[in-house]
């Protein structure tokens, strides 16, 4: 059933940034007034999130009044530090279209993008950037990712040791923002393509952070950058095996002797029965990338093969984990 829809249309509406701003519960029809709907179908979506444990509803003799839940109030509304809004959208409008052709995806082996948008399927990236709102969207959710999820990762193994650390695909440097609070005496150079590069300086990235650099290309097709430690977060599941094992070697070739690779993936259990996430992940990887999700075991040979060893896995309890490797 079409749980996430009703969250994500009260997040579109608006629902729980309006509650929050008012500071006290509303009735329905105050909320619909305010949000422009119809009264009925507000009513409805109402009593679902109450259902879905999103808003708390109280009776008193005018009627029954709507709050956020606490869970509403940190990840649902705009303003909060570790606001999921902006992924929510990112899936309500790109990904679950995507999904609609499960089945195609299932029988070709391919991405969705052609019979979603209308854009080829061969180049993943060209469809998620296909506007400069698109890539927005796209870059202010997964920094809201990191916002809950990066300290996690990043603090699973001590990389105090690496002073000049590259993170490639960084994006809109959330990641990266994590990684110099966590470690202060580092510096990240964001690794990524000019014009998302151009949008994490003009969006995300305060010009005071001296701390964090850019570094402009293409990783597949250009040079990478000498750094002591490459950090992949959620690279290598976008790509087959063998893109995975060009890139793993271009670092390793680019990785100063002594350094290292920080993998932050989602990992199967090595039977493949679960996570669910990270099973429903892999699928969501079917019908929008040329990727997947992989176990522990998997992603080792793919950094042994590049010739990274002392590898390291750590499981961290959360949706993402993390794989050391040195050089």
């Amino acid at each position: 059933f079409p749980y996430p829809q009703v969250m994500f249309t009260a997040c579109e509406l608006g629902v729980f940034d309006l509650l929050l701003e008012a500071g006290e519960p509303l009735s329905s029809d105050a909320i619909a007034a305010h949000l422009g709907t119809s009264t009925t179908g507000m009513e409805r979506l109402l009593d679902a999130c109450v259902g879905l444990k999103l808003l708390a509803i109280e009776l008193t003799q005018e009627g029954a009044l709507y709050r956020n839940t606490e869970i509403s109030n940190i990840y649902l509304t705009k303003s909060s530090p570790k606001s999921q809004y902006h992924i929510m959208m990112y899936y309500s409008n790109t990904v679950y279209l995507c999904w609609h052709y499960l089945a195609d995806a299932v029988r070709e082996g391919r991405n969705q993008y052609e019979r979603a948008f209308g854009i080829s399927s061969k180049d993943p990236f060209a469809a998620m950037y296909r506007s400069k709102e698109e890539m927005l969207k796209f870059m202010a959710g997964q920094n809201s990712v990191w916002s809950i999820c990066g300290r996690d990762v990043l603090a699973a193994f001590d990389l105090s040791p690496f002073r000049q650390i590259c993170d490639l695909g960084g994006g809109g440097g959330a990641l990266a923002q994590e990684c110099v609070s966590l470690y202060p005496n580092s510096t990240v150079t964001i690794y990524d393509l000019p014009k998302v590069v151009q949008v994490a300086k003009e969006q995300f990235i305060p010009p005071e952070e001296h701390r964090i650099a850019f570094y402009e290309g293409d990783f597949f097709n250009d040079s990478i950058p000498e750094a002591e430690l490459y950090i992949l977060s959620k690279i290598l599941h976008d790509w087959d095996d063998d893109k995975c094992r060009q890139l793993l070697a271009k670092v390793h070739k680019a990785c100063k002797p002594g350094g290292g690779v920080l993998l932050v993936e989602s990992l199967l259990n090595e039977d493949k029965s679960g996570p669910l996430e990270t099973q429903l992940y892999s699928m969501n990887m079917l019908v929008q990338t040329e990727g997947k999700e992989r176990t522990a075991a998997e992603y080792s040979k793919l950094l042994g093969a590049a010739g990274f060893g002392e590898i390291q896995v750590k499981r961290t309890g959360k949706l993402y984990d993390a794989v050391l490797g040195r050089k």
